[in-house]
């Protein structure tokens, strides 16, 4: 349908969806849950998207009661990636649904969400809009806070001007999912120069030759793949775990931008603390959740398996990381040890010992080797505190000292 609109402001829409992050951008049509979209029966937004109240303690939930790990591999990271941005939360009853299949207004609802529009779908003049839609009056009657955000996927070029009807609770199919996905990701000019494509699916005449394109691009950028018997299945419903693997694997296209989540190298997991060194070198220690969720050579592991030099993602709610993602394992240290007396020791500004001198006898002559001593130096047997003359055994790592054990 052709709605009529100020190119002044569909400009400034855009330039807000270029600027959005890509993990917000990704995740924005993974509507599958839900978080903060659906509204309870006064037009409340309810924050869990099953239509009930969302725990007033204001908890993260990433550990879902029928979402197995082993049964869902093939989803399961991308599920919990998702979450962990709070996109969705799940259902109250702790379950999250991956077989469940996606409405397209909750699609569109979490898309313009998602990609930083949130505020303006929200306006007043906006969700008392009248749209051209037929089935108008029913999507108002039963979605009432969704006309804002229809509104505003219109004006951004979300769904196609010969879209007569919302058909607010039809299931996405992939075909759908696809287009709506190329159109938020800003890849409608290299689809339509894709029309021409010769798709080879099996089943490549049930996809309309306005949508191949569309269809093209998502391929080619790796959204979207075929099924093994060489078949695109174009009308089949979306489910929510099939979306959120398709959006996760747009969201790493992109670089990673959330203010709720700080990238960085590990320098240490102590204490309930994690301390990161971020790319501008600074750094920055973040409170640890009672019950983070980690992931470690795409493996659910638990927080103690982060290793110092790990590089990785941490996410936060709360004021608190519940989800850490080591993007970077920390390469292997060699250990080496030596053995001597220690003739001298050196401290730095913080009074931690900087540098350290053996001495010992090799090949009947008098040999010394200096050391330097890493902060985090564990230093065992007798009282603890180091002092020159004493028998000990050093672990070296990285060229520093990291234990030292005093020989009684």
């Amino acid at each position: 349908m052709n709605m009529p609109f100020e190119e002044t402001k569909k400009r400034k829409f855009r330039s807000v969806l270029r600027k959005t992050t890509v993990a917000t951008l990704a995740v924005g049509l993974a509507a599958g849950s839900l978080s903060g979209v659906y509204a309870d029966a006064k037009g409340k937004d309810n924050g869990n998207g099953n239509g009930k109240r969302q725990s007033a303690k204001g908890e993260i939930n990433l550990r879902y009661s029928d979402l197995s790990e082993k049964e869902w591999k093939w989803a399961y990271k991308h599920i919990i990636r998702l979450a962990s941005r709070q996109v969705f939360n799940g259902y109250e009853d702790g379950s999250f649904k991956p077989a469940s299949s996606i409405t397209r207004i909750e699609a569109i609802v979490a898309s313009v969400r998602l990609l930083g529009l949130k505020d303006e779908a929200e306006k007043a003049e906006n969700m008392n809009a009248a749209l051209n839609f037929k089935d108008f009056d029913k999507v108002k009657k039963k979605f009432p806070w969704a006309i804002g955000y229809l509104k505003v996927a219109l004006e951004n070029d979300l769904l196609a001007e010969t879209e007569t009807s919302v058909q607010a609770e039809k299931a996405a199919d992939r075909l759908w999912a696809s287009i709506l996905l190329v159109k938020a990701l800003k890849l409608e000019d290299e689809a339509l120069a894709k029309m021409n494509t010769q798709l080879t699916f099996k089943d490549a005449k049930e996809i309309p030759a306005g949508a191949v394109g569309y269809v093209a691009v998502a391929l080619e950028k790796g959204l979207i793949t075929g099924y093994g018997d060489n078949t695109f299945k174009p009308n089949k419903p979306v489910t929510r775990a099939e979306l959120a693997t398709l959006l996760d694997r747009a969201g790493e296209q992109l670089p990673e931008e959330e203010a709720q989540a700080v990238a960085g190298s590990v320098q240490s997991v102590t204490y309930g603390t994690l301390t990161l060194t971020k790319p501008d070198g600074s750094s920055v220690a973040l409170a640890l959740g009672t019950d983070v969720f980690v992931f470690r050579e795409d493996k659910k592991v638990d927080v103690s398996a982060v290793q110092v030099g790990d590089t990785v993602l941490a996410r936060t709610y709360g004021g608190k990381v519940v989800f850490i993602e080591v993007t970077k394992t920390a390469q292997q240290t060699i250990e080496t040890t030596d053995y001597g007396t220690v003739g001298s020791f050196t401290l730095n500004a913080q009074g931690k010992i900087a540098t350290l001198s053996l001495s010992k006898t090799v090949n009947g002559s008098a040999a010394i080797t200096v050391y330097n001593v890493a902060d985090n130096v564990v230093i065992s047997g007798g009282n603890g505190a180091l002092s020159p003359n004493q028998s000990v055994i050093v672990t070296i790592a990285a060229n520093a000292v990291t234990k030292i054990a005093i020989q009684s």
